[in-house]
C-alpha cells in the first residue's frame, strides 16, 4: 500500500516539476504580431482559427436573428382558425 502511494507522489511531483522543460517566452513574438499595421482587425489576426470562430459567431448571429424575426411575424399574423 505505502509502495503505491510513493509511487504515485513519485510520478506527480514529476508531472506538476516546473523544472522539467523551458518554454520559450513567445510574449513579444505575439506582441509584435498583433501591433503591427497591416490592415487586418485585431479580432482576426491569431489564425485559422479566430476566423473560423469569427465567422460561426456571424452565422449563428444572422440564423438567430432571422428565426426571431420569423416567430415574430409568426406570432404578429396567427392562422385563422
Amino acid at each position: 500500500m505505502n509502495r503505491q502511494i510513493f509511487a504515485l507522489q513519485r510520478v506527480a511531483r514529476r508531472t506538476f516539476s516546473s523544472s522539467g522543460r523551458r518554454l520559450e517566452n513567445q510574449v513579444p513574438q505575439k506582441q509584435k504580431r498583433f501591433q503591427e499595421d497591416d490592415g487586418m482587425p485585431i479580432h482576426l489576426k491569431g489564425g485559422v482559427g479566430d476566423t473560423l470562430l469569427y465567422r460561426a459567431t456571424m452565422g449563428l448571429t444572422v440564423l438567430g436573428s432571422g428565426y426571431v424575426v420569423y416567430e415574430l411575424v409568426k406570432w404578429a399574423c396567427p392562422k385563422k382558425a
